[in-house]
């Protein structure tokens, strides 16, 4: 099997073809942006830290009878995924108040939610991924019922298996974002699951060791990503 043409590029990730039709290859960069792409930098390593946090989290989820894209890692950069129509929703899961929950509902930070919220955004660059709920979905046709239904289970599911995994490393798991996608009628996961994805905090000192640290400029970017990497791979 050989890396074929590039067919997408994205803030963090490029998508390559292969000799295999149902198989991409998903390179990540060290790029990085944030509110909504207003900032821009470079976070050295950063791709390094996404591929191999994203295939353990992966490998995490398919032991636990979670369908993903992914099959393998290619290289330090690189993995191996099963082609997927991506379904054109960014699924939020909160169990901690942070970032723009807090600007919306008036939460204080670090405040410990109740139960689980799940959040619903349109993807959708030109209106800048805004909140909907299952009746826009619907009117949209982004999803079905039973598919938001199976969605959103799904990713109750995996916020439950994350949490104790990352209990256990003496992290909180405060909130991180999912994409799915279609193929041959079943839904997977796909995209990633990693520092840029999601809200990392040291369980003892409440540290933060994800992208905030880009986004708020408390320095230290870096060390926070491989410190996750080291945690979470090791």
């Amino acid at each position: 099997m050989e890396k074929l043409d590039l067919i997408y590029e994205g803030k963090a990730k490029r998508v390559y073809k292969t000799t295999d039709e149902d198989l991409l290859i998903i390179e990540f960069k060290d790029t990085a942006t944030a509110f909504d792409g207003q900032k821009k930098g470079i976070i050295p390593g950063k791709g390094i830290v996404n591929n191999k946090v994203s295939a353990t989290f992966f490998e995490l989820l398919e032991r636990q009878g979670i369908r993903t894209h992914f099959v393998r890692t290619l290289s330090d950069r690189e993995m191996l995924v099963k082609r997927v129509s991506i379904i054109p929703l960014e699924v939020i899961v909160r169990n901690v108040a942070a970032g723009s929950l807090c600007k919306r509902l008036n939460f204080q930070e670090g405040t410990l939610l109740k139960l689980p919220i799940v959040e619903l955004c349109y993807k959708n660059d030109e209106l800048h991924d805004p909140f909907i709920n299952h009746y826009h979905a619907l009117a949209l046709e982004l999803a079905t019922r039973d598919e938001l239904s199976f969605i959103e289970e799904t990713a109750l599911k995996i916020n439950e298996i994350l949490k104790s995994f990352l209990d256990g490393k003496n992290l909180i798991l405060v909130d991180f974002k999912l994409e799915f996608g279609r193929r041959n009628g079943e839904i997977l996961l796909a995209d990633e699951i990693s520092p840029d994805t999601c809200r990392f905090w040291d369980a003892s000192t409440l540290e933060k060791l994800d992208k905030d640290r880009f986004r708020r400029d408390l320095g230290k970017v870096e060390e926070a990503y491989w410190e996750i990497c080291k945690r979470v791979c090791g």
